[in-house]
């Protein structure tokens, strides 16, 4: 290098770095500037559509059944409050009811399952518009159809058990059918609850609750809940793992 003459300045940050020098800002900008600007690619794109498509159909099933799971909690405290008015009932009077008036069984509005006390029940409370229409031989409570409008205009069917009663000595009559079998004192009820609540037209979510145990595998779902103590809700048909 000969005396007297400055060294040539860098044109770039990597020779600015190599040779102990400051990068020049004009190039540091510009450096910057053209890394800033980087957009994704249309590959990068189309892997993260394609990751986000994936993680939806793992999470959208999953949330639906949870939601739907959720759901079935109203049907296990109605049924358990229907328990409760029934063991109350027969402590005082020894005898099991299906008249819901005379029980005092009134759920709140919203309902998204038809509660049975009897196979042929006398009349059921209409609960299909503002006012609640209320008769004094009620022996069922109907889906909320204000609140849910789009639910059949017929009450769903109750399910056919394939149950095997207690035959132990002293828990009186098998229940025959849903409502009261044989004569109180010596006698036991059968209730159920029946709703739509996976918004599909196949299968119906069906829980039935008695005063007597029974045992005996469901008509659809959770293969290993076999058995129902008497006083708790038991799943017969799971409208949730079901068809």
């Amino acid at each position: 290098m000969n005396a007297g003459h400055a060294p040539p300045a860098p044109t770039s940050c990597a020779a600015a770095d190599a040779g102990g020098h400051r990068c020049p800002e004009g190039v540091r900008k510009v450096s910057r500037t053209s890394s800033q600007r980087r957009g994704f690619t249309i590959i990068e794109l189309m892997i993260v559509v394609a990751i986000v498509g994936i993680l939806a159909a793992i999470a959208v099933p999953g949330f639906n059944r949870f939601q739907a799971r959720s759901k079935q909690g109203e049907a296990k405290a109605n049924l358990k409050s229907i328990f409760t008015s029934q063991r109350s009932q027969f402590q005082e009077k020894d005898r099991y009811l299906t008249n819901i008036r005379l029980l005092g069984f009134t759920p709140e509005r919203g309902n998204r399952y038809y509660y049975l006390l009897n196979a042929a029940p006398a009349s059921v409370e209409n609960r299909n518009a503002l006012g609640v229409v209320l008769a004094s031989t009620d022996e069922a409570v109907g889906i909320d159809k204000f609140k849910y409008p789009n639910v059949a205009s017929t009450q769903p069917a109750s399910a056919a058990l394939g149950v095997a009663w207690s035959a132990a000595a002293g828990a009186g009559p098998a229940p025959a059918g849903y409502g009261i079998t044989g004569t109180c004192p010596s006698c036991n009820f059968l209730a159920s609850a029946t709703g739509d609540i996976d918004n599909e037209t196949v299968g119906l979510d069906h829980w039935i609750i008695s005063s007597i145990d029974g045992a005996g595998p469901p008509s659809c779902g959770d293969a290993t809940d076999a058995t129902l103590p008497a006083g708790q809700p038991w799943n017969n048909y799971n409208d949730v793992l079901c068809p």
